[in-house]
């Protein structure tokens, strides 16, 4: 190791300690930042370390890497993670080398398990070769940032091609990835619980992004769709279709707003969390642990912990009220957030944060396409917004249909309309940095307890 990685890596160590112990914030994006500061290539002497596998994706990012760490962990696998989300370069470079890292029960190399911002892959890539790339899935997100979803995931294969022998886990439901031109294995995992006889000759809503086929760029059709456009899809102008699923999703047993059950290539499984949404990052994290060797049962045993995930679907109690946060950005996002509380049969109170920072995106006109006139048919009793945008979002709910009961132009007064909801059930539906405002005023009056 030279001077400066040496020098790097005791910054950033120092640096994380200082945070944490010292002024008693969590966090590894300044230590990784000062690291890199100090050497751009400091990610290439800790590379023999560890088999290191990035998450990426649109949504479901950060609760797919936890379920995958929980996985390779009940595996006997040591797993260092970017548990808080951290996603950019110079989160994944503190997270790396301000953990430390014991061998592996099992006597297999440690893993790190990245959560890596799509417009990331490829630096990160060039930095520290992956062995597995895990892809979620592709929408409309931040236009700002990343423009249309083909140019985010050129971004995302450029950085797979940096890595020609690592192995691709990807999400067979979305069309998009069969695009571009790689080499690397490929593992598909999929839903397959619709019996053929219930096949269907559907296509996706008219306001769906990625239903092209990539031969000929004509629109897609399926045999069945679970959401926006992820489903068994085929062409009607050649041969394509969406290829064999190596792991499935083969039932769907019960959805509540707190869990789903479901079967995985014929066994049952349970995750304390809803919505159809996540069964994807379940299968995901069951395609990496099976590819890992990790048996069903600690599989099982492992979507079966009891703990939460940062700013995803955290409840909490709230001086008697059942508290539940959920993150949204964009509109597939916020309308499977949607579809999870349709699901919901008790009332329920609604407060929806809005911000437009660098990590949410600036353009809040996403809000416009998110179908929030759906509320209207379920339990919603009551309705309030927030955050730095509440104009924006105000005016999107109002149009949609609502009568708003409160706006709250502070994080802090969010408190106060927890208090005031007329109902036992509070979801605050958040965008990224609202999400991490909120938590921060709740964790200041003692109501979040754990350090990420």
């Amino acid at each position: 190791m030279s001077v400066k990685s040496q020098l790097a890596k005791f910054t950033a160590k120092s640096s994380h300690f200082l945070l944490r112990n010292i002024l008693k914030r969590g966090g590894t994006s300044l230590p990784g930042k000062l690291a890199v500061k100090i050497d751009p290539e400091v990610l290439q002497t800790i590379e023999k370390e560890f088999d290191l596998v990035i998450v990426t994706g649109t949504n479901g990012k950060t609760l797919t890497t936890a379920l995958i760490t929980r996985v390779l962990r009940a595996g006997g696998y040591t797993v260092v993670t970017n548990q808080s989300g951290s996603n950019m370069v110079q989160g994944i470079v503190g997270t790396l080398l301000t953990t430390k890292v014991k061998p592996s029960p099992n006597g297999k190399k440690p893993v790190a398990v990245l959560e890596v911002d799509e417009a990331n892959v490829l630096s990160l890539a060039k930095a520290i070769e992956p062995k597995y790339f895990v892809l979620t899935n592709l929408f409309r997100d931040q236009l700002d940032r990343y423009g249309e979803i083909y140019s985010t995931y050129d971004k995302i294969i450029a950085g797979i091609n940096q890595a020609p022998n690592a192995t691709v886990i990807t999400n067979a439901d979305s069309p998009i990835f069969a695009r571009g031109s790689y080499s690397n294995q490929r593992i598909y995992y999929g839903f397959d619980n619709v019996k053929e006889a219930d096949f269907k000759d559907l296509k996706a809503p008219t306001n769906t992004d990625g239903i092209l086929s990539p031969t000929d760029n004509s629109v897609l059709h399926y045999d069945f769709i679970t959401y926006a456009n992820l489903g068994r899809y085929f062409s009607t102008t050649d041969g394509f279709k969406r290829p064999k699923l190596d792991y499935a999703v083969t039932a769907l047993n019960e959805l509540t707003p707190k869990s789903s059950a479901f079967d995985l290539d014929g066994t049952s499984y349970k995750i304390a969390i809803g919505g159809l949404y996540n069964i994807y990052n379940a299968l995901a994290a069951y395609a990496v642990g099976r590819t890992f060797d990790v048996s069903p049962a600690d599989i099982k045993k492992a979507f079966e912990e009891d703990k939460q995930v940062f700013g995803r679907q955290e409840s909490l109690d709230v001086d008697g009220k059942d508290v539940t946060i959920l993150l949204i950005k964009n509109p597939v996002g916020t309308n499977s957030v949607i579809d999870m509380m349709e699901t919901e049969k008790d009332p329920f109170t609604l407060i929806t944060l809005l911000n437009a920072n660098y990590a949410d995106g600036i353009d809040t006109s996403w809000i416009w396409d998110a179908e929030f006139e759906r509320l209207h048919d379920s339990k919603l009793a009551s309705l309030s917004t927030g955050g730095e945008r509440y104009k924006d979002i105000t005016v999107r709910l109002k149009m949609a249909g609502f009568k708003l009961d409160g706006t709250y132009q502070k994080t802090e007064d969010i408190l106060k309309a927890i208090d005031q909801a007329p109902t036992k059930k509070v979801y605050l539906a958040a965008t990224y940095t609202a999400m991490l405002q909120i938590r921060a005023v709740l964790k200041n009056n003692g109501y979040i307890q754990e350090e990420y």
